[in-house]
């Protein structure tokens, strides 16, 4: 199944500021969660960002908060967002079946989402160069868990392409120039 833009929601989940240090690649996932927030708003789609028990593990990092709004951000107590009653009427508010995940940690929070939203119904994609754990292995085994789990692991450039859909937009070279060297 493709992604696809017009019943996409990108479901960005814990990334921390007290967590974030400690996370493999936490640079990395950190920068391409914000270029995953940045072209969901290029294609017009609804952004949600997680925040685990903040009084503990801090706001989410400036470099993603900075790109979102008050009423996007949903703190949690659960490792799944999908435990949470509030989120999970949030999500389901928002009518988008296919849920398009970055973020921290993959064994933990992520996987647990993934798998509560496969459970509720919904297509899940994880991008997998936007996720990690502090441990390299437990993201590798929260990937290979949720692949077969009937989550889709993808590249942030195969999200791209697939909301985009077609060449000869634009949008596509707005896109194109702005995002995809």
């Amino acid at each position: 199944m493709q992604m696809r833009a017009e019943t996409s929601c990108l479901l960005v989940v814990d990334v921390q500021e007290r967590l974030a240090p400690a996370i493999h690649g936490g640079d990395e996932v950190t920068a391409n969660a914000a270029w995953l927030i940045k072209l969901a708003r290029e294609v017009d789609l609804p952004v949600r960002v997680t925040e685990q028990y903040p009084q503990g593990l801090g706001p989410t990092v400036e470099a993603v908060r900075a790109l979102v709004l008050d009423d996007e951000l949903l703190q949690k107590v659960h490792f799944s967002c999908m435990e949470s009653d509030s989120i999970r009427r949030h999500l389901a508010a928002l009518g988008r079946r296919q849920i398009i995940m970055a973020g921290t940690e993959a064994h933990v929070c992520v996987l647990q989402s993934a798998l509560g939203l496969v459970r509720e119904g919904y297509e899940v994609f994880v991008v997998a160069d936007a996720v990690s754990s502090r441990k390299p292995r437990d993201a590798e085994l929260a990937l290979e868990r949720m692949r077969t789990a009937g989550v889709h692991v993808v590249s942030r450039e195969m999200v791209a392409f697939e909301w985009l859909h077609r060449a000869d937009t634009d949008l596509f070279r707005h896109v194109q120039r702005r995002y995809i060297r």
